[in-house]
């Protein structure tokens, strides 16, 4: 199999994977924004956001509940946010956002996760070179006039805004987030998916067919662990 070919394969692989995580994906998100801003998705953008997605989804009402009283503390969880740092086979850089209530099991399941697929964990901060987070939107393109909608993007603090596939992809920096929401409220446009995520500001160009698959099946034993919350990777 060739390098291109190997890489689609890959992406294949990450994409039915994903399909199959939807569901946990899903709730995670409510449970981050919910902790992260309050339980009222009438006041929390991103929570309205991920409870949105979860009934696409057909997420069980309970279910979104549970992420609900989780992300607040809810059954003395104690939860924190922790993050890891590592490269994964070749050195492909990994970047784990994690959310436990046990850093000493969550830090033993996710070193043990780079280990089994020829990677390991660094030090906090060693990737800060790598990646950068950046303001994300995710928004359905139908009745939503391009040209006026990315000139509105623009005005406040976007850098990017790219239609494909009938999806916005509006990009920009952390601090115009919170105007890029507002503006978003007040057009009434609710995005499928809207956060702070990481973006590799270096990509790893020459992996070959054993690094994608390895970095895929670490990619997979992090995203099954419970506490991992997002992972991102610099591969292409």
């Amino acid at each position: 199999m060739g390098r291109k070919s190997a890489k689609i394969a890959a992406k294949k692989g990450a994409t039915d994977r994903a399909k199959a995580q939807v569901y946990t994906r899903a709730l995670k998100d409510v449970f981050k924004a919910s902790k992260s801003g309050g339980a009222d998705p009438d006041t929390n953008f991103l929570l309205k956001v991920a409870i949105e997605r979860c009934k696409k989804f057909n997420v069980p009402k309970d279910n979104i509940d549970r992420a609900i009283k989780k992300g607040q503390g809810g059954d003395g969880a104690g939860y924190e946010d922790v993050n890891y740092e590592g490269y994964g086979p070749n050195g492909v850089a990994i970047f784990v956002e994690a959310s436990t209530n046990n850093t000493t099991r969550t830090a033993g399941n996710v070193r043990s996760y780079f280990k089994k697929c020829g990677g390991s964990l660094g030090v906090n901060g060693s990737l800060q070179f790598i990646f950068e987070r950046k303001a994300v939107f995710q928004i359905p393109s139908e009745g939503i006039d391009e040209d006026e909608f990315t000139l509105e993007m623009i005005d406040v603090g976007a850098e990017d805004v790219e239609l494909e596939d009938d999806m916005y992809e509006v990009k920009g920096p952390m601090d115009v987030f919170g105007a890029i929401q507002e503006k978003l409220q007040e057009l009434d446009i609710t995005p499928d998916e809207a956060g702070l995520v990481r973006v590799p500001l270096t990509l790893k160009e020459d992996a070959d067919e054993e690094t994608l698959e390895q970095v895929d099946k670490l990619i997979g034993l992090l995203e099954e662990d419970d506490d991992v919350v997002t992972v991102y990777d610099n591969l292409p």
